[in-house]
């Protein structure tokens, strides 16, 4: 008779816990995952999982801290007098390589305690610090910490999508981009002229029960928000909301749709008339980080929440967002021939990360200076001159 050898433990067993969790928390969201999905990621049961965890917090927490304690530690490696390239190198690689599970940080992390939450914030505030350190002894001009917070989101950017392309392909890019944003020195100036178009007058009620939602998606998150705080904030009863929505998550749908359509509607505006391919990614950028900072409260709950959103809602948003990422692709790569496709999209979404990071250093005051501020870093980690 052969009896099988008992499975051996791995000794890692608690890091590939962490590693399968930060992917299912960035796929799926915090409240849409499960211990019993997380657990089926890593091939033990529920109950093993359970040993390493008390509950789902205590993981998710420990999911949240991983990139930025994995950052400060590769940066103490750094020594202080090492150049921005350097500096950025070390951030950059470690990003790549976790990169399927580092997004968790940038919109899930608000599910954390308040003490929890400083924790995490104090761990980011010491990588921008050690980057806005180089900038001041390197690189003297304005606005040393919003460049390193955009040089930042350039490379953070790579966690948010999923757009296929070699890791040595990746670390190049974004480290060049992140270095390109980091240096501009057009961090003021004067915006250039954006037409947006305003948020729709709510003159039904179904438009009424949306306009009510997204202020609270925004703050307290959608998982959070019960049907019933929407309808107290109408002036309705909760029944009243399944007249004219099947349910909750079928208003989020609507946010993101008209998150969606308020962006396309701004884009044709201002490309319109705009021939040369430079000029168009100039008012791209500059549509784009208007419209974040007129918006932001619909544009957060747009980005942060579409991964809870069940499959069948998701279609129509996800297309519209290929659509615009598209019409971003295709300016960049006549802009810039030495783009391919999967570079070209690489660096939108860079971009994107810019506005993100960015905008929350500025605690999104929609002022002139911002807005022209955050659009030269946008333009520069694309590899454009404002000029």
């Amino acid at each position: 008779m052969v009896t099988s050898e008992p499975a051996v433990r791995p000794r890692n067993r608690r890091q590939l816990i962490v590693e399968a969790a930060g992917r299912v928390f960035s796929t799926r969201g915090y409240h849409a995952a499960s211990m019993e999905e997380i657990a089926a990621a890593v091939g033990i049961t529920a109950a093993a999982l359970y040993r390493h965890f008390p509950n789902k917090y205590a993981l998710f927490t420990e999911c949240a801290n991983v990139m930025a304690d994995r950052l400060v530690a590769a940066l103490d490696e750094v020594a202080p007098e090492s150049a921005l390239a350097e500096t950025l190198d070390v951030v950059t690689r470690v990003t790549v390589a976790h990169r399927a599970s580092g997004g968790v940080y940038r919109w899930e992390a608000r599910y954390l305690d308040r003490e929890d939450r400083q924790r995490l914030k104090a761990k980011f505030a010491y990588v921008v610090g050690r980057v806005a350190d180089v900038l001041r002894r390197d690189h003297p001009m304005p606005g040393d910490d919003l460049r390193a917070v955009a040089a930042l989101g350039v490379i953070g950017s790579i966690t948010m999508h999923h757009t296929s392309i070699a890791h040595r392909r990746v670390e190049s890019l974004l480290l060049t981009s992140a270095v390109r944003a980091a240096t501009t020195g057009a961090v003021a100036g004067s915006a250039r002229r954006v037409e947006l178009p305003a948020l729709p007058v709510p003159r039904t009620r179904r438009a009424e029960i949306l306009a009510a939602a997204i202020p609270l998606f925004e703050r307290d998150g959608f998982a959070a928000v019960t049907n019933g705080r929407i309808a107290e904030a109408v002036g309705v009863t909760t029944s009243a909301i399944y007249r004219h929505y099947p349910g909750k998550a079928d208003i989020l749908a609507a946010a993101c749709l008209q998150a969606a359509e308020l962006l396309a509607q701004a884009v044709d505006r201002n490309l319109e008339g705009v021939a040369d391919p430079r000029a168009a990614v100039i008012a791209l950028a500059a549509t784009y980080v208007a419209y974040s900072f007129a918006h932001t409260a619909l544009t957060s709950v747009a980005e942060a929440e579409i991964i809870g959103m069940p499959a069948a809602l998701q279609g129509p948003v996800v297309r519209a967002q290929r659509e615009h990422i598209a019409v971003w692709e295709q300016q960049l790569r006549l802009a810039r021939p030495d783009l391919d496709p999967r570079q070209a999209r690489v660096l939108v979404h860079a971009g994107f990360g810019v506005v993100v990071e960015a905008g929350r250093r500025l605690r999104w005051r929609d002022t002139e200076e911002h807005r022209a501020a955050v659009t030269a870093l946008v333009v520069a980690a694309l590899g454009l001159a404002t000029g």
